[in-house]
């Protein structure tokens, strides 16, 4: 596993196996080097929206146009939750973060990013979006899992599942 910084970096302390910290937002060029340099092994990110689509998306999109074998859970929280509850590039229009307390004005900001819509035009294996809000949810999302680590199992190229998930004050 490869963690990204934030939040998703608190994961090394919860689970236990072989995990490193990339820089970050470079979770997936590190997932890449651990893959090419023992392709047998299977190798996964867990990113938060910062680390994935922010200061690491170049890292990432460059990883699904190359079709690298890696598998990618990206933590969608819409907020960078460890810095203050800042917008982020997920933040949706009228949601309320510590730098937009009206809500996020996509007239000024921008429309936020949509990674699954995004990443369908890359060269990529797997992609699902699941939400963490019930018990039905969570078990989708468990498959949604399953089914990305079993594409990089059989060679399938780049998978990400993007996971809603919220960020309790």
């Amino acid at each position: 596993c490869v963690l990204g910084i934030g939040c998703c970096g608190l994961h090394m302390d919860y689970i236990a196996y072989d995990n490193t910290t990339a820089p970050h937002g470079r979770a997936c060029a590190v997932a890449t080097g651990m893959k090419r340099s023992n392709p047998d092994s299977l190798v996964f990110t867990y990113q938060g929206d910062g680390d994935f689509a922010s200061i690491g998306l170049a890292e990432s999109i460059s990883a699904a146009n190359r079709g690298e074998n890696i598998t990618v859970i990206f933590i969608n929280n819409g907020i960078y939750g460890m810095t203050g509850g800042q917008m982020a590039p997920t933040t949706l229009p009228g949601q309320k973060t510590a730098t937009s307390p009206k809500g996020r004005d996509a007239d000024t900001t921008g429309l936020p990013l949509d990674v699954i819509a995004f990443m369908k035009e890359r060269k990529v294996g797997y992609l699902a979006r699941g939400s963490l809000h019930s018990a039905r949810e969570i078990n989708r999302v468990k498959k949604y899992i399953r089914a990305a680590i079993e594409n990089q199992m059989n060679g399938g190229g780049y998978a990400l599942v993007e996971i809603l998930s919220p960020c309790p004050t």
